[in-house]
């Protein structure tokens, strides 16, 4: 038997206009060639800089090559740094079990910098443009989602159930995104059982996805049976829906952003038995 629950859906999206000045008219009473205009006009939106050039009077606005009117900053990747700042991210985490149970506020800012040192550096700043970068499987490493106080002792979590992987597996295709919890029961009875949570998602921006809620699943119903009267408080935990902005993204590793202001790292992963 499996528990299936049922959320509205939350759309949001936004579009920023902006205008190109227009040329200023020459006049007929000057023989002397007009000067050319050669400044650039720059215009800065959140996470692109676009370079827009106004013509010179001879040249035609609607030119052949479109590529010189419109230049886009290509900085080159500093992989090295990034490297080493995953490397420190990892070593900073150990011991902290992805932060879910909390973690001492100066270690906390400590990892807040490395992701937002890791973010300047994005490789692929619109990475909803090439879905293939975010398709696959992900495991969470750190998130700022915590489970304390009342809430973790109503749950269990102190003292016979534990919390193993969190997964995301995101089929890019079926715009679909499956989070897995794996929890390990102890006692008695030793068993492992999962929340499954399943969501779609829809692209709002270059950057941006919105999530909407659609089913979840606790299997076996031992577990089930565990967490019913506070089942509530687990989804609420872990519900995803809203928005996710993904500030970073390359070939191993993930970092996001969602409209209740909490962070999320995820790894890349081979997990195939979910």
């Amino acid at each position: 038997m499996a528990t299936k629950l049922l959320h509205p859906q939350t759309p949001t999206s936004h579009v920023l206009p902006f205008s190109i000045p227009s040329l200023p008219k020459m006049s007929r009473s000057h023989t002397q060639r007009p000067p050319s205009f050669s400044n650039s006009i720059q215009f800065f939106l959140p996470k692109s800089n676009f370079a827009i050039k106004v013509a010179e009077p001879s040249s035609n606005l609607v030119g052949a090559n479109e590529d010189e009117d419109i230049a886009t900053d290509e900085s080159p990747v500093d992989y090295s740094t990034i490297t080493r700042v995953k490397t420190d991210i990892n070593k900073a985490l150990e011991g902290y079990n992805r932060g879910i149970f909390g973690m001492p506020s100066e270690k906390k800012s400590e990892i807040e910098d490395m992701v937002k040192l890791l973010e300047s550096l994005n490789p692929n700043p619109h990475p909803t443009l090439d879905l293939d970068k975010l398709g696959g499987c992900w495991k969470l490493i750190y998130s700022t989602i915590t489970i304390l106080g009342s809430r973790r002792t109503k749950l269990g979590l102190r003292d016979f159930i534990s919390l193993g992987d969190f997964l995301q597996i995101i089929d890019i295709v079926k715009g679909k995104a499956v989070n897995v919890i794996m929890f390990n029961v102890r006692g008695l009875n030793l068993f492992s059982g999962k929340l499954v949570i399943e969501a779609s998602f829809k692209i709002s921006s270059k950057s941006r996805v919105d999530i909407s809620y659609n089913t979840s699943t606790i299997i076996p119903d031992q577990l089930m049976n565990m967490f019913r009267k506070n089942y509530d408080i687990l989804l609420g935990i872990f519900n995803p829906d809203g928005w996710l902005e993904i500030t970073y993204v390359d070939d191993t590793l993930r970092i996001g952003r969602d409209d209740k202001g909490n962070i999320f790292i995820l790894e890349r992963s081979k997990e195939t038995n979910l």
